[in-house]
């Protein structure tokens, strides 16, 4: 073991050492220098943020990160997470980017720091360090899994067949691409859907431009396998003739995750959101097939079931943990659910 220090990231130069740590810690969720460059532009410059790595021996082996939430924003809230080589750990690293980082939040006035962790032998470590230091757990997301190879798509004919006798089209993202207003009003119905996503916190709608950069100008975005539903006599001033939309994006890793699934209300009950998801499996069905992940809270029993007659089999558990801090002493709180007890 040699002495490590730490310092602030320098951008995009250590791009490349982050990924390798990042991608080593987690081998199933890879990252690279290119999409770590395009994610930081397209940050919302309004918005906190700051990194700091680990140098070890000329290597960064570790990277700790927090800022605002730009999912459910509040000054005093923010969102970090802390990933140390596996090679690297059992230094003290971690604990030194922790201090480091919290008392940049502590001097900020942060009272609500959030992370999260998967439920696999991995995360174990990770898991006694937030222990230790006071976070708790405070909801969980289910990971669910499928691969097109394994399903009878023709099975969903009468699915498409019923939505389309609604008045339904269901159209790609790609094929909507000489639509102008498709980017305005994709924008305004995925804000619509999110905020009846059960998410266990209030969300908040990030600026047009930052959705566009991080949505549809995001490499990992597949604008041939994202689906919109569309009723074409609709005229809304927001959302246009948009009724549902489902995203889908390719990760490094190869496989695909779903971004979002929702129909707008007065469309709902039809199997409009059940119809997205299987014409993006035919359409990666029949450009060579491969995995497909998606993400669903526990009280979105809806999702959850539809997921399930699709063919999705459960994978792992993600949870949500966090640390109350008073904001005049910096000191840890109890949070709502301790409070409860």
């Amino acid at each position: 073991m040699s002495a490590f220090t730490l310092r602030d990231v320098r951008k995009p130069d250590d791009f490349a050492g982050v990924a390798r740590v990042l991608s080593d810690s987690d081998p199933d969720w890879p990252v690279t220098a290119e999409l770590l460059a395009i994610w930081e532009a397209a940050r919302d410059p309004g918005l906190y943020h700051t990194a700091v790595v680990a140098e070890q021996g000329g290597h960064i082996v570790g990277l700790g990160q927090t800022g605002h939430d730009d999912f459910a924003y509040e000054d005093w809230r923010y969102f970090g997470h802390i990933t140390v080589h596996p090679q690297a750990r059992g230094q003290g690293i971690g604990r030194a980017l922790y201090s480091e980082l919290l008392a940049r939040l502590r001097a900020r006035g942060a009272r609500d720091i959030r992370t999260m962790l998967s439920d696999q032998p991995r995360d174990e470590a990770g898991r006694a360090f937030l222990d230790r230091r006071g976070f708790v757990r405070t909801w969980d997301r289910y990971e669910s899994r499928l691969h097109t190879g394994d399903l009878d798509l023709g099975a969903f004919d009468a699915l498409l067949s019923g939505v389309a006798a609604q008045g339904i089209e269901l159209r790609s993202v790609a094929e909507l691409a000489g639509d102008p207003g498709r980017d305005h009003q994709l924008w305004e119905l995925d804000w619509q859907l999110f905020q009846d996503v059960p998410m266990g916190q209030t969300l908040t709608r990030r600026p047009f431009e930052t959705w566009r950069k991080q949505e549809l100008d995001d490499p990992t975005f597949s604008h041939e396998f994202s689906f919109v539903a569309l009723r074409p006599a609709l005229a809304d001033p927001l959302t246009g003739p948009y009724v549902g939309y489902s995203s889908l994006m390719k990760t490094p890793g190869g496989f695909h995750v779903i971004g979002m699934t929702g129909v707008r209300r007065e469309d709902r009950g039809l199997g409009v959101a059940k119809a997205l998801k299987v014409a993006a499996m035919r359409a990666l069905h029949a450009a060579g097939g491969g995995e497909i992940r998606t993400f669903n809270d526990p009280p979105n029993k809806a999702m959850l079931g539809m997921n399930r007659a699709l063919g999705f089999r459960p994978g792992p558990t993600r949870s949500r943990y966090e640390l109350h801090l008073d904001p005049v002493t910096g000191e840890r709180q109890p949070t709502a659910v301790e409070a409860s007890l």
